[in-house]
């Protein structure tokens, strides 16, 4: 092996964005090493950019025009006098070019040798590699411009998996379960991967429907030492992306684990590898199949950092600079159980669908301590440029089990506002007993299929509206330019009681209350009649005594809607106007753009008849494709919008007559 370089990092740019670069910021920060940020147009207010000690922008609005963009990251890291390079996940971080550009340009190079990340960018050469080693591998076939398609699906087999080879995450990836799906399923995995990747290199291989994903964490210095970090769990997904990560694996036994580890290790060392990686298998029972190496630190890498108690970016860091681990593999071992849930602006209910928008407040539990990686504030835009990640919830516990369950009560305490979120997802599949006994495959959502989103009771709801009501008659006492003295409530002659509605959960609810002389009021909400007492109000601070019962809450307005948060959740109500408003009625048989995005392809004409499901138009939003169907056989009267446009939320896109 040649001489190392010893080499000292001085200041690191991070060609990412948002809870990756932030992640790499603070390590970094915490070695005494200046941070660099670069950011496209639409991230110049984020939290990341903040945090650096410099940023320069890209100036551009997408991947490609920004983050992907090799001579523009380079260019920003020669003007902000950066000496080494951190490539966070995603974007170039499994592209051998580039890292080969940044050592080309004097710069430190956080990451495996170039060479490592060709060999393992080609996946179907990853596979070959495997092979060699002995280690099971499942039928796949590359997808060349030339490639017969359907005769590659007859070698590897139905059901199947079209994936993109440059990268990961769910994006260009496609079930396809008949031949029928073939031509759709390949074209949309190319445009996918080319736009998330800058590479639309597919290829396809057997897809098993209910199994584990399983994957080991190596780590190795430029002296030759290679060792892995045991193995995390990554089985519960949507999309062919995780949702939930845990480490250790509840079904992996310790000869599984060694096994495993000494696969992952061999195939470390016949790479040359140094920096963090991934080998990542899928596990049936006691029998596993390579599936992958992310030459990269993963997005669930904190729940190896919990059980392990290392670092791995400050181990990334050293070994950039030529340092040796320091330790060997029997230094390394597992101490009690660590779970990750991500937290995304997408709509469960919809099948997870994106949902952009603004995040009105952003507050972790105060109730429960875990670990926050966040990419987001209070105020923070989640636009349709990125994916929609907001941030990563992690606990680390002695047992599976109150991991598990404190996890989920992080979540449902952590206040977050103003965005649909799959945080009563994440919460309801934590407690679901098919997760408590560690029954997690792969179809792990489409079997137990958790609730969406979460049953809010009665009482749950009218908790809600007090809390919006007293704060809202707090804030407005507190605000008064006369009387300012007099108690709230207060009337020197008998009236009737004041009203107020709220619609929330998809009903409306009547509130009315009448101040007493004791300072207490007697409140009929939704015909039931109780006695509230205010403890304290104003500044967005609430504890009511409602019948003997003390309720304590956080309420917030942003115009005309409330949020409130209390020891079972976030609610959010709409105040409604003390006078009906006048507005259009609902548009009957338009089909409307599900949230902001681009129009990618259109498949249908105006005059043109079409069978319920048929494919309509094709979406793009954060990255993912969206199909729109048709709800029902009709004929196409109005198709206002063509390939290239971008949308709106409710924008008109087809109108379907039946």
């Amino acid at each position: 092996m040649a001489d190392v370089v010893q080499r000292t990092i001085t200041r690191v740019l991070v060609a990412n964005r948002g809870e990756i670069a932030r992640r790499v910021f603070q390590t970094a920060t915490e070695m005494g090493i200046s941070t660099v940020a670069v950011y496209a147009d639409g991230d110049a207010d984020a939290p990341f950019v903040k945090d650096a000690d410099t940023a320069i922008a890209l100036r551009g609005r997408t991947a490609t025009e920004t983050y992907l963009n090799v001579d523009k990251v380079l260019d920003a890291a020669r003007r902000s006098g950066a000496d080494a390079i951190h490539p966070g996940y995603g974007f170039l971080s499994e592209n051998a070019d580039f890292a080969s550009a940044v050592e080309a340009a004097g710069l430190v190079w956080i990451g495996p040798p170039p060479e490592a990340i060709a060999a393992m960018g080609d996946k179907l050469s990853a596979k070959e590699l495997m092979r060699a080693a002995d280690v099971p591998t499942l039928p796949a076939r590359e997808l060349g411009p030339d490639a017969d398609v359907l005769e590659g699906a007859a070698a590897v087999g139905y059901p199947l998996l079209i994936k993109a080879s440059a990268g990961g995450g769910g994006r260009g990836m496609r079930v396809v379960r008949e031949e029928s799906e073939l031509d759709s399923a390949t074209s949309g995995a190319r445009r996918e991967a080319a736009n998330a990747f800058g590479d639309d290199t597919i290829f396809m291989e057997r897809w098993l429907p209910a199994c584990r994903h399983v994957e080991i964490q190596i780590l190795g210095d430029q002296h030759g030492n290679l060792l892995h970090c045991f193995e995390r769990e990554c089985s519960i997904q949507r999309r062919h992306q995780k949702v939930i990560e845990e480490a250790p694996s509840s079904a992996v036994t310790e000869v599984i684990r060694e096994r495993m580890g000494q696969a992952a290790v061999a195939a470390g060392k016949q790479l040359g590898y140094y920096s963090a990686g991934t080998v990542e298998f899928l596990l049936d029972g006691d029998d596993f199949w390579f599936l992958e190496v992310n030459t990269r630190l993963q997005v669930e890498h904190p729940v190896t950092e919990e059980i392990t108690g290392l670092d791995l970016v400050r181990e990334q860091l050293r070994i950039a600079e030529g340092e040796s681990l320091g330790y060997e593999q029997d230094d390394l071992s597992i101490h009690g159980h660590a779970i990750e849930a991500r937290l995304y602006a997408e709509n469960a209910q919809k099948n997870f669908l994106p949902s952009p928008g603004t995040v009105a407040l952003w507050e972790p539990s105060e109730r429960v301590d875990a670990r926050y990686d966040s990419g987001i504030e209070s105020g923070s835009v989640i636009g349709t440029e990125f994916d929609p990640m907001l941030a990563k919830v992690i606990v680390h516990a002695p047992t599976r089990r109150e991991a598990a369950l404190r996890l989920a009560r992080a979540l449902e305490t952590t206040r977050l506002n103003g965005m649909i979120s799959n945080r009563d997802f994440l919460v309801a599949t934590l407690r679901t007993p098919e997760f408590l006994a560690g029954d997690t495959t792969t179809d792990f959502i489409d079997r137990v299929n958790p609730e969406r989103v979460r049953a809010l009771s009665d009482q749950a709801l009218f908790d809600a509206c007090l809390c919006a009501l007293f704060e809202a008659q707090a804030r407005r006492r507190s605000e008064a330019m006369v009387l300012g003295s007099l108690r709230s409530g207060w009337r020197n002659s008998v009236m009737p009681p004041q009203r107020v509605s709220f619609s929330v959960a998809g009903r409306e609810i009547d509130v009315s209350y009448t101040s007493r002389r004791d300072g207490g009021f007697d409140v009929s909400i939704d015909s039931v009649s109780c006695d509230v007492r205010v403890v304290l109000a104003g500044a967005g601070l609430l504890d009511l005594d409602i019948d003997g019962r003390r309720v304590q809450a956080k309420a917030d307005c942003f115009g005309e809607r409330w949020f409130v948060h209390h020891s079972d959740g976030d609610i959010e109500l709409l105040e409604l106007p003390t006078f009906s408003v006048p507005g259009a009625g609902a548009f009957e048989g338009g089909l409307l753009a599900p949230m902001p995005g681009k129009v990618l392809a259109t498949h249908v004409a105006a005059g043109e008849g079409v069978e319920k499901g048929q494919l309509l138009l094709i979406l793009e939003a954060m990255k993912m494709e969206h199909r729109i169907t048709a709800p029902v056989s009709g004929t196409v009267s109005e198709l206002p919008v063509s390939e290239g446009d971008q949308v709106t939320n409710g924008q008109l896109l087809v109108v379907l007559l039946e």
